[in-house]
């Protein structure tokens, strides 16, 4: 009897064979490749399997932990937020429901059934066994509770193979079982848990009002992380230390805006002072416009600190924004059936082209222009979000330099508006450092005059000279405005059923930021040069005026 069963054994094949020894094994660990169509990658990822207890490890750093619990039928997402464990616990039969289809296929020696799963508009072929004692899944979505998943392939490209199972004890280490779950949330929070603990957020300004004609008591001193008004309450300052930038780091800056009493569509802007001349815009703040360099127009009218000089710089723009029409405080008082008003604006935007110049102490600001006791209240956030694992720190560093902001910042302590395009454009010059090169220029622009022949009504072309030679023009226009109708409750209504925040205008709608535009300059070479912004103004009629709110920083490359 034993030379037939030794005989048997010959002729079973080598796959075969590997397949009955390890059906009674308890404890294992499975490694898994990536191929994209067709092509390999060289990340691995382990599955950890002792008993019911399976722990998956994505490769790189994981800011979450993923287990199945076998014996329950349950997985459990942990997510660690600066040493506080948050749990989501989810049964197996809450996950989308795998499809049992026709076939055996061979993986590793081990027969495997067919099944598919559609998942997000997904469809995820599984191949799987369930005649092994270990079970489990390379991701805890697909079929968790199907048995031993083998390989999968995500809309017949991306596939996720078993490349080897080692048979033997895993380590508590290996588990890594927790020994308690911390906080169990539900879906919805966990979900936002784990976005949010994927980046640092900084807080800048936290619900703070923007308003007019109430009293100010500033801090004394320069103080940090402490909230400045200037300009009758219209603008918002507060010096803050700003991290070191990283390998691949993209900054985002988020305003959330709503009325706290003022019902009209406002020019905003987020700002940062550059302080490294011997005038700045804080000087003004702090004592006045008189002390910023004036700019004189072919008009004779006398424009305070909009270019740069040798001893100034302008403010450094982040982000135009344009506040709706009363959203939040007027929501109540506009009710129409089926419109349903948002109670704040969000607004959002990617600056990372600006990380070199936001780096350790800066001052940041916040100007919504209004007449109204109440205004606005903001708030004010600056997102990181890291690089993926592989990025590398680019190997040319930036030079930056903001040359021209027409944005009256202080339009309530007097500063004058952007009218210097009526009989001139506006011109700046300016020194390129050596070693710069790759130069382009962040170029903003919105046009204004809030009557049927102003400005933000009217398109105008936008031109850029340098040293004399035209190098863009566009005509900057939106007319998507209608789009954002549930920001704008205070909006009126015209007899034809257009409301105001509907109007197409000068590159911007109530309710939405500006975005932009850059313009290449790669033949400007180090040395002394001349821009050059024209824009033809609209004439006034009787006591309105056109004007045009244009902010320019030069970007380049330094060896």
């Amino acid at each position: 009897m034993r030379v037939i069963l030794l005989g048997l054994a010959l002729f079973l094949s080598p796959s075969a064979l590997f397949s009955q020894i390890n059906t009674a094994a308890t404890e294992a660990v499975v490694t898994y490749g990536f191929r994209n169509n067709g092509k390999e990658s060289n990340s691995e990822q382990k599955m950890f399997v002792k008993g019911n207890q399976v722990r998956l490890a994505a490769p790189g750093y994981q800011s979450e932990m993923q287990y199945l619990q076998m014996a329950q039928k349950a997985s459990y997402q942990v997510q660690n937020s600066n040493g506080s464990f948050y749990t989501l616990k989810k049964n197996f039969n809450e996950y989308a429901k795998a499809e049992l289809l026709s076939g055996i296929d061979t993986i590793l020696g081990i027969p495997c059934k067919r099944a598919k799963v559609f998942i997000r508009s997904n469809t995820i072929e599984i191949w799987y066994t369930n005649s092994l004692k270990i079970k489990g899944t390379p991701a805890i979505s697909v079929a968790p509770g199907i048995g031993l998943v083998l390989k999968t392939i995500r809309n017949g490209n991306a596939e996720t193979f078993a490349k080897h199972i080692d048979y033997r004890p895993v380590t508590k280490e290996e588990l890594a079982w927790p020994s308690s779950w911390g906080t169990i949330l539900d879906e919805a929070a966990y979900q936002r848990q784990v976005i949010e603990n994927r980046y640092t957020k900084l807080t800048i300004f936290n619900d703070e009002q923007i308003s007019f004609g109430n009293s100010i008591e500033n801090p004394k001193g320069v103080q940090t992380n402490v909230t400045y008004r200037f300009s009758g309450g219209t603008v918002i300052l507060k010096k803050v230390r700003l991290p070191q930038t990283k390998a691949g780091q993209q900054l985002f800056v988020e305003l959330v805006q709503r009325s706290n009493g003022d019902a009209y569509d406002r020019t905003g802007s987020v700002f940062m002072v550059p302080a490294d001349k011997s005038i700045s815009y804080l000087n003004a703040l702090q004592n006045g416009i008189k002390v910023l360099p004036i700019y004189t127009g072919r008009n004779g009218k006398k424009y305070q600190g909009v270019t740069a000089t040798d001893d100034y710089l302008p403010p450094l723009e982040l982000m135009r924004f344009f506040t709706s029409f009363g959203v939040g405080h007027f929501n109540a008082q506009a009710k129409i059936k089926g419109y349903n008003w948002a109670d704040s604006v969000v607004y959002k935007q990617d600056i990372t082209a600006l990380l070199p110049a936001l780096q350790q102490e800066v001052w940041i600001g916040v100007f919504i222009g209004n007449y109204d006791k109440g205004g606005h209240k903001a708030s004010l956030y600056f997102k990181y979000y890291p690089g993926y694992e592989g990025d590398k720190q680019q190997k040319e560093k930036k030079w930056l330099m903001p040359i021209f902001n027409t944005t009256n910042l202080m339009e309530m302590s007097g500063q004058e508006y952007g009218t210097m395009f009526d009989q001139d454009s506006l011109h700046v010059t300016f020194d390129i450092p050596e070693g710069v090169k790759n130069l382009k220029l962040r170029y903003l622009t919105t046009g204004h005059g809030g009557w049927g022949g102003g400005d933000e009504f009217v398109p105008k072309q936008n031109e850029i000279f340098v040293d004399g030679k035209r190098v863009y023009h566009f005509i900057p226009w939106r007319e998507d405005c209608a789009t954002y109708r549930f920001l704008n409750p205070a909006s009126g209504n015209f007899g034809n059923g257009l409301s105001s925040s509907d109007l197409s205008r000068s590159n911007w709608c109530p309710g939405t930021i500006t975005l932009p535009v850059e313009i290449p300059l790669p033949n400007l070479k180090p040395g002394k040069h001349t821009l050059q912004v024209a824009i033809p103004l609209g004439k006034p009629e009787g006591g309105s005026f056109s004007a045009w709110n244009v902010s320019g920083t030069l970007i380049g490359d330094t060896e």
